[in-house]
């Protein structure tokens, strides 16, 4: 077997699984779908307004329910049929670009029913985002979880290069609504996928009984394990400062680099190529650690400090490709070590927390950030970010170089779910043993 061979089948193992390939199918196409729609909101809101602060609060309307109901998301994703949620959140997402659709090729688009089918659609990722990601886990074998993650966080990034890329084109030639009724087309993808997915290969743990105290239950097993609590906080914070490049890149393409929509699209499709090349190199690690993402943030900050003061679009270009690495290696990193350091019969609601604190802290970094560019400048905007990312990330490898002190009822907490099944949460993720 050549070099290239063992590498493909190195990084693509989990490929294998049936179910994994016809859900990494229609997710490609129905996520470059979604993206279109982002983009086309982005542009519609920014034209209606020339105001960064409205840009973060469309952005907050669809995020806001994330932050609100996301950890309950969690828990219905625990005591329900994952696969079975995960068609009634596309219908309803189907339901939602079809609205978008009819009321921009009828010009009735304005601030206020953007901002609630942006809300409604927030809605509906709360309930979806939890199901899907703990779906993941259930297509592939135990040994092919972190490879499986990392593929799923290269093909939402890489649909980010094709959603934004098309987006850009359909928007400056036909315009925005053929944007969104293209997304309204790609959910027949998912759909169809996952009718079409053999649910006895899946490997589905029992469902949870309804019960009360699930939420707080799942809270206080997350903040328990240290590894976890230490990447819950990294990623809160860097997802509220730094991972606001929606309110903070067309700001920065039309005021500081003098573009319009196909300079912020092809920053935006730049930064999704660096993505998709470190979700790839994820998928390929056998050990991923607290410390190694906190190591990852420093070069997020590196990297976005660059992209900030990039005296024009070439510099700037260049600069958001090891950007969009360093953030989805952030991300796809965590979902990894989340993912493997969860018990089972609590994976949906510590993966709903993930949401919260990434998805659901949008409503609160947008408006900062669209704030802040609006008050001093595009490029201060941007560069908020890669100082919140360094802070943290120094905070976070000094408390790693602390010997871990856990009080007896959290150490019960997490190892009461633990012996239930799975191995004590380790220190070091190696999906590889």
């Amino acid at each position: 077997m050549n070099a290239v061979a063992v590498f493909a089948n190195q990084t693509f193992r989990s490929l294998r699984s049936r179910n994994f390939r016809l859900f990494f199918a229609g997710q490609l196409v129905s996520q470059a779908g979604t993206w279109m729609q982002s983009i086309a909101i982005i542009w519609v809101v920014y034209k209606l307004t020339d105001d960064g602060f409205s840009l973060g609060l469309a952005t907050a309307a669809q995020f806001l329910p994330v932050l609100v109901l996301g950890a309950w998301g969690g828990v219905v994703s625990d005591r329900v049929d994952r696969h079975k949620l995960m068609i009634v959140t596309q219908i309803g997402f189907l339901i939602v670009a079809a609205a978008f659709t009819v009321l921009a090729f009828t010009d009735r688009l304005n601030l206020p029913v953007i901002y609630t089918l942006s809300a409604v659609y927030g809605v509906i990722t709360a309930m979806d985002n939890p199901a899907r990601r703990a779906l993941v886990v259930e297509m592939v074998d135990q040994v092919d979880v972190a490879n499986a993650v990392g593929l799923n966080s290269a093909l939402m990034t890489g649909s980010r290069v094709v959603g934004p890329a098309v987006a850009g084109v359909l928007i400056s030639t036909v315009g925005p609504q053929w944007a969104f009724l293209t997304n309204t087309v790609t959910f027949v993808a998912i759909l169809a996928a996952l009718l079409l997915m053999d649910r006895s290969a899946l490997r589905s743990p029992p469902v949870v009984p309804r019960k009360k105290g699930q939420l707080v239950e799942g809270l206080r097993y997350t903040w328990a394990n240290r590894e976890l609590r230490l990447t819950f906080i990294l990623l809160a914070v860097i997802g509220t400062l730094a991972f606001e490049y929606q309110v903070s890149l067309p700001l920065l393409a039309e005021r500081s680099l003098s573009g319009g929509s196909g300079t912020f699209t092809m920053l935006y499709s730049m930064m999704s190529v660096g993505s998709v090349l470190g979700a790839l190199v994820v998928a390929r690690r056998t050990e991923i650690r607290a410390k190694f993402l906190a190591q990852a943030a420093i070069w997020l900050s590196v990297c976005t400090m660059a992209l900030a003061y990039a005296p024009n679009t070439t510099l700037a270009a260049i600069a958001v490709v090891p950007t969009g690495f360093a953030m989805v290696f952030l991300l796809s990193g965590s979902n990894a070590v989340i993912q493997l350091l969860a018990a089972p019969q609590m994976r949906g609601r510590v993966l709903s927390l993930t949401a919260v604190v990434f998805l659901g802290s949008t409503p609160i970094g947008g408006p900062i950030v669209g704030w802040i560019g609006e008050r001093f400048g595009a490029r201060a905007g941007v560069a908020v970010g890669g100082v919140a990312s360094l802070l943290v990330a120094v905070w976070v490898l000094r408390q790693l170089a602390k010997p871990e002190v856990m009080a007896d009822t959290e150490a019960g907490d997490a190892a009461r779910f633990d012996n239930a099944g799975t191995a004590p949460a380790p220190t070091m993720v190696n999906p590889a043993a």
